[in-house]
């Protein structure tokens, strides 16, 4: 066994990252495993490799005995004398049985062994790597697709951005450069696997983190996020602070932060509220941009029903009730929407509410 091999071991812990000793138990573990299938032999064996010289060593270990039953594996009290007069029953001798043309097989056998465990323990120092990027934002590179996935490449790994987890509105082509969301990354008998989303709220809550300095500093938090990928989408903000304005921190200056998020969702419409603890508010809040008179909460129920103007109903509700959808979605709440005249005929108006309504003004503008 030349020098060459250690030097490859060498090599591939520096190129690869992965720890020296790995390889070299790999090594011994083909070694021994090499010597047993090339000459028949079921003796419990043990391999000393030594770098320096670039020599092995194999040495049989057999049990000390008063009667030998096995002679692969017992050796009897007056041979192991013979070797070391030191030797008691139940002590270990150790002989060398090294071949002549060991080496050779013994490189051909390690070959295969240490090549799967070095790409056993590349996936390993990849899996490390990305498995803290879970609930994390990555850029990446499309590099293929097929019927089912988008592969995008991470660096080091290739992820799989599935069909469901598309954005309907977005084509995706060949080389294109685009963020993800990852949402789990696992590691499987094939390898670290990296699932990644362009449809998933938390990508939408990233974006907000990485280009409002406010919410990345803690002074202004998210509180819920509401999402139909491609079309719309809610973002309630909160801030501590009196004296901080959590949505104009969201929106920026002539809007420049919430606009930078849109081109980067391809256009997708964003809505950014305040965040309350009353529900009254909140839910007023959410409706957006729709004007509001009244929300009646039902605590027990976790419902409100919510009056607006009649000529503020259809966009109270939404285009296909998107709306009133997402605000439920983001406050957690129920929302049944009545017009005023609606809530008149039934009775849920009563004359401060009429007064506001004549007046065309929203309780929680």
């Amino acid at each position: 066994m030349s020098t060459q091999l250690f030097d490859a071991i060498d090599y591939l812990a520096r190129e690869k990252g992965i720890d020296k000793e790995i390889l070299l138990e790999a090594l011994e573990a083909a070694l021994i495993s090499a010597y047993k299938k090339n000459f028949k032999s079921a003796t419990n064996v043990r391999v000393e490799l030594n770098e320096e010289t670039g020599k092995m060593a194999v040495f049989s270990r057999k049990n000390v005995v008063e009667e030998v039953e096995d002679h692969q594996q017992e050796i009897s009290i007056q041979e192991a004398k013979e070797i070391n007069p030191n030797y008691e029953i139940d002590d270990v001798v150790e002989v060398e049985v090294t071949p002549k043309d060991f080496g050779r097989i013994a490189a051909q056998a390690a070959k295969q062994v240490v090549t799967q465990r070095v790409r056993e323990a590349e996936r390993g120092v990849i899996f490390s790597e990305y498995s803290d990027r879970e609930d994390d934002v990555m850029t990446g590179i499309i590099q293929r697709k097929d019927a089912r996935y988008v592969y995008v490449h991470l660096g080091k790994i290739e992820a799989k951005l599935a069909e469901a987890e598309q954005m309907p509105t977005e084509e995706y082509n060949v080389h294109d450069r685009i963020k993800v969301y990852v949402t789990k990354v696992e590691n499987t008998s094939k390898g670290p696997q990296i699932y990644i989303s362009r449809s998933h709220p938390g990508l939408l809550k990233r974006l907000f983190e990485m280009e409002v300095p406010e919410i990345y500093d803690g002074i202004v938090e998210i509180k819920s996020v509401a999402r139909e990928a491609g079309d719309r989408s809610k973002v309630s903000v909160y801030a501590p602070d009196p004296d901080i304005d959590p949505v104009g921190s969201c929106v920026g200056q002539k809007g420049q932060r919430v606009q930078a998020i849109v081109n980067e969702l391809k256009g997708e419409k964003i809505d950014v509220v305040q965040w309350s603890d009353d529900p009254t508010v909140y839910v007023s809040n959410a409706l957006s941009p729709s004007k509001v008179i009244s929300v009646l909460v039902n605590e027990e129920e976790k419902a409100t029903t919510v009056i607006v103007p009649d000529y503020q109903l259809s966009l109270a509700i939404g285009k296909r009730g998107q709306n009133v959808r997402l605000a439920a979605k983001l406050t957690g709440w129920k929302i049944d929407i009545k017009s005023e005249t609606e809530a008149r005929e039934v009775g849920l108006l009563d004359e401060e509410d009429e007064a506001y309504s004549d007046n065309e003004e929203s309780l929680f503008e």
